[in-house]
């Protein structure tokens, strides 16, 4: 979240999302064939031996690698052709991004150039993304909560490369990251507001109407936001209609998206809503009554507050992202998890929504149920069972599903029979729903474990079943 496309536009460097990518790239200008995969193992720059192949256009290639020091380790390196003429300044555009500090953009390390099987390449190594949210959208779209929660990251990230004078000028769902547990965009593409468009591709579906005459700007990043919110609303970008000039989207959309919408993809770009007027729409409490304002006017404590309101939303995104990446390679056994994979702060922790956010009736989180509530179990173990928690799916989410989702979770307990370790016997095949049914996993209580109680298990696996009418969950007990 396609990928690897101009000059690896995606900048999404997980083997998963390959799958598009070219077994062979040929640089701009040669004449010749590069067998990239066979390049496996040599070392460039004297520091950063090539890895794992990742994938490859007729533009560049990106390999797996490791930073010699410095956190993160892991990192990817990508390599261009050194232009004649154009090489120093995209090291130059390179270099000015890699100054840049924001949690929310990817990071850039280290580039330079060499010479790779007699051809004259650039290469940047930059941060490693684990997935991104073009794969989510190849398996279905987004609720309407999920939308709200991924906007204010990539909000934040947008203002910031706005106010350093710059424009991001690639945003699409590839260009969306998961990487070091947070929402990132790409940054190694960014251009200068009135870059002709013509240096950086062929215009595309995410390009605002404008491109061609004007070049690149701040409107057009926000005119890319929104063909890339209906997209992960619809699993379709939105293609303009004649005499129409608002998206089409399902009637579950909630008012304040479908405002976003229209005014993100208004033809004349002096109309749309600037960044901050989105952050505004999305969160009324964060910045009251925003006017346009020109790029690189202050808006840091604004930001902040924004900032501060998003994060346990952010943290909860970064969850769909990876979470369930990580756990299902877990081996399946009966031990007792050593941590809990995927925590969400208790209810009581949790800050209050900000105005204009999901309510605690319609956001997902757990739902508390008496001690055998929609359980399907038969027998004693249903004495085993003190507290039951059902996970709390909105209807927008639930409206997404066909058919059953099952997600199964290995629970420990403590000496008093509360969870003390969870983790993922299996995801199923959507994150959101194992998200939810680990943070109901994890409030579930039973009787203190003892060979003669009523509950003689120290681990139980829970199998949650969501379907669009229903949601349950099937308790087993394990033996050690």
């Amino acid at each position: 979240m396609e990928l690897f496309s101009e000059v690896i536009a995606s900048h999404a460097t997980s083997p998963q999302d390959t799958e598009h990518l070219l077994p062979q790239a040929q640089m701009p200008g040669s004449t010749m064939t590069q067998p990239w995969k066979h390049l496996e193992g040599q070392v460039i720059g004297g520091k950063f031996r090539l890895a794992q192949y990742l994938g490859g256009s007729d533009h560049s290639a990106v390999f797996l690698t490791e930073r010699p020091q410095g956190e993160p380790r892991k990192a990817a390196i990508k390599f261009v052709a050194a232009k004649p003429g154009k090489a120093a300044r995209q090291l130059s555009r390179w270099a000015e991004a890699e100054k840049m500090s924001h949690p929310h953009l990817l990071r850039l390390f280290e580039m330079g150039q060499c010479r790779v099987g007699g051809e004259d390449l650039l290469y940047l190594v930059m941060e490693y993304a684990e997935e991104g949210l073009s794969q989510v959208l190849g398996s279905r779209p987004l609720a309407p909560d999920e939308c709200q929660e991924l906007l204010p990251p990539v909000l934040e990230a947008l203002a910031y490369v706005h106010r350093q004078g710059f424009v991001h000028g690639h945003l699409k769902p590839a260009n969306i990251l998961a990487a070091q547990e947070r929402v990132k965009l790409s940054c190694d593409g960014l251009a200068t507001a009135g870059e002709a468009s013509s240096e950086l591709g062929t215009p595309g579906v995410y390009d605002p109407p404008e491109i061609a005459t004007e070049g690149l700007s701040a409107a057009g990043d926000v005119w890319s936001l929104g063909v890339t919110m209906v997209e992960v609303l619809t699993q379709k970008a939105p293609v303009p209609e004649a005499g129409r000039t608002e998206p089409s989207l399902p009637r579950s959309v909630p008012a304040v998206l479908a405002d976003v919408g229209r005014h993100c993809l208004c033809p004349d770009p002096k109309q749309r809503w600037t960044v901050e007027q989105i952050a505004a729409r999305l969160s009324p409490v964060a910045a009251a009554s925003p006017t346009r304002s020109e790029v690189g006017a202050p808006h840091q404590s604004r930001s902040r507050k924004r900032y501060v309101a998003a994060a346990v939303a952010v943290a909860v995104l970064a969850l769909i992202f990876i979470a369930g990446r990580k756990i299902r390679h877990s081996p399946s056994t009966a031990e007792p998890a050593a941590s809990v994979e995927a925590q969400a702060p208790a209810a009581a922790d949790a800050p209050a929504p900000p105005e204009g956010s999901p309510t605690a009736e319609s956001a997902p989180g757990p739902a508390a149920k008496p001690a055998t509530a929609g359980v399907e179990a038969q027998g004693p173990q249903h004495e085993a069972i003190v507290r039951e928690v059902l996970p709390k799916v909105p209807k927008s989410a639930r409206d997404t599903i066909q058919g059953t989702i099952r997600v199964r979770v290995r629970v420990a307990l403590a000496k008093d029979g509360s969870v003390s370790g969870a983790r993922f016997d299996s995801t199923g095949p959507s994150k959101y729903f194992a998200r939810l049914s680990m943070q109901a996993a994890q409030g579930w209580k039973f009787a203190p474990p003892q060979p003669q109680g009523p509950n003689t298990a120290q681990n139980w696996l829970l199998r949650f079943e969501f379907r669009r009418d229903s949601t349950h969950v099937i308790p087993t007990p394990v033996a050690r």
